[in-house]
């Protein structure tokens, strides 16, 4: 079936009436109101799988309601700058807004649940406890206190490391660099000496070429390769242990999320889930090769030593001690998924695990 038949079917089976399916699509719809919703990203264009998500998600809730219900997608910039985009939902600016929650755990460290935090749940484990895991609600309750509603639409997966000027060996080796890090990682590896910067994605570059900042991470080899961070940095660093499965998170004004048709809302929900799994397809599909290009020209690939990790893992393990014993609704959110990545890591070693890494063993064999 193709997946927008799927999504269309999937949404207008919210409508209802028990005779309905006997009802042609188009005459259902016409029965609905006409709906136009603004939604701004925090991100550039030209990053076309991170944004196009949003658009992915748009263009299902159109073909799903006969053009009924039109969500337009505007660019970081264009509206608000990339990191105001979950100020400007909650607002009423525009309706809803396509980011990445952590970008705002300043505010409170909650929002970081809501996209990834260091050592935590990866892109699978991440829909387990979103989607049947009580994820959803829990952050929810959170986001309605933000005057938001939450609905998770995209992951990159487990991310690298980012771009380094220099090799880092060694814990020591990070004191004083300057890094471009989003999110709660910014705040645990500042712990180790690293002085983070919170940039958004079109401006990293050229802070970097200026040498504002020693090193970046943002999301993995295609986008980074399209992003041009090899020509002003050598060293790429694996695995981004902030960012095991980071969500990419629609967020609606809770206001107009109340008084949308319900049948409406469960055409975006359905979208939001499709977007969520086109997108990690697309990387999935996009990344072996935009790596592959990036080693031919010149990008030196490095993991992360122990020592470093090791570190990195008791910095945040700290962090979060520091956290629950003042934010009880972080508490509440974080030991939720804590009691689920233990149950899940235990599944996974057995079937997964065992099974990719006997693949990479042939893999490196030549024998695939």
């Amino acid at each position: 079936m193709d997946r927008r038949s799927f999504i269309k079917k999937a949404g207008l089976a919210g409508v209802g009436a028990a005779g309905s399916a006997a009802l042609a699509a188009p005459a259902i719809a016409q029965s609905q109101p006409k709906i136009t919703w603004r939604c701004t990203s925090s991100f550039p264009k030209s990053l076309d799988t991170i944004y196009g998500a949003a658009e992915t998600m748009a263009q299902f809730v159109s073909e799903a309601t006969d053009g009924n219900f039109q969500i337009q997608v505007f660019a970081a910039g264009e509206i608000v700058p990339g990191l105001q985009a979950a100020d400007a939902a909650s607002a009423g600016t525009v309706e809803l807004c396509h980011t990445a929650s952590y970008y705002y755990w300043g505010k409170d460290p909650t929002y970081a649940l809501g996209t990834a935090i260091p050592f935590g749940l990866n892109y699978r484990q991440q829909n387990a406890w979103f989607y049947y895991g009580g994820g959803n609600e829990l952050m929810n309750e959170f986001y309605a206190t933000q005057n938001l509603y939450g609905l998770i639409c995209g992951n990159t997966g487990a991310q690298m490391g980012g771009w380094f000027r220099k090799e880092i060996n060694t814990v020591a080796d990070l004191n004083g660099l300057k890094m471009r890090i989003g999110g709660m990682g910014g705040k645990i590896i500042e712990k180790l000496g690293v002085v983070p910067q919170q940039i958004a994605g079109g401006d990293i570059y050229p802070a970097l070429e200026k040498g504002t900042i020693d090193a970046t991470e943002w999301v993995g080899p295609y986008d980074d390769l399209k992003l041009g961070f090899n020509k002003v940095a050598q060293y790429y660093y694996y695995p981004g242990w902030w960012e095991g499965g980071p969500v990419l998170n629609t967020l609606v004004n809770l206001e107009k999320w109340d008084g949308l048709p319900e049948s409406y809302k469960a055409v975006l929900d359905a979208a939001c889930r499709a977007a969520n799994a086109d997108m990690m397809a697309s990387y999935d599909y996009k990344n072996p090769a935009a790596l592959r290009q990036l080693v031919a020209e010149g990008a030196q690939l490095r993991p992360f030593s122990q020592e470093i990790l090791e570190a990195c893992y008791a910095a945040a393990m700290e962090t979060y001690e520091e956290i629950n014993a003042q934010n009880p609704t972080f508490k509440k959110v974080y030991e939720s998924q804590q009691a689920f990545k233990k149950d899940a890591y235990l599944w996974a070693q057995l079937t997964e695990y065992t099974f990719d890494t006997f693949m990479m063993r042939l893999q490196r064999a030549g024998k695939l």
